[in-house]
């Protein structure tokens, strides 16, 4: 196991990048159940409102995480993963969005990419 894993920094950074990504999922498709009836000008408006909290979070998770010596590379896969992560949970539970297979076989793909990336 690498020792980037056993690092405070590591473990700040996901956390604050699990939270930035609970802020960019619901802007970027919240608007999709609460504002569907409301003008497209009000839904881009209230997303970026929504938007700038992620920033606030994520902004700092990267600068975190490159100071304690998460490469560049790795901070993007963390992020697309951790993207998923919280996506598949909203798209379940607050879209009602069925499950798919699909879903494993993305996983399955992330999964590779963080074993490659992170890989010594």
């Amino acid at each position: 196991m690498s020792a980037i894993f056993t690092s405070p920094a590591f473990w700040k950074t996901v956390f604050l990048l699990v939270l930035s990504n609970c802020f960019m999922t619901y802007a970027w498709y919240g608007h999709l159940k609460t504002l569907s009836g409301k003008p497209l000008l009000v839904a881009v408006l209230a997303s970026w409102g929504v938007a700038f909290f992620e920033y606030l979070i994520q902004v700092p998770a990267n600068r975190i995480g490159h100071a304690g010596n998460i490469g560049l590379a790795q901070l993007k896969i963390m992020q697309e993963v951790i993207a998923l992560s919280v996506f598949v949970p909203f798209s379940l539970l607050y879209m009602k969005e069925p499950v798919k297979l699909n879903f494993l076989w993305a996983a399955l793909c992330m999964l590779g990419a963080v074993y490659f990336i992170f890989k010594d």
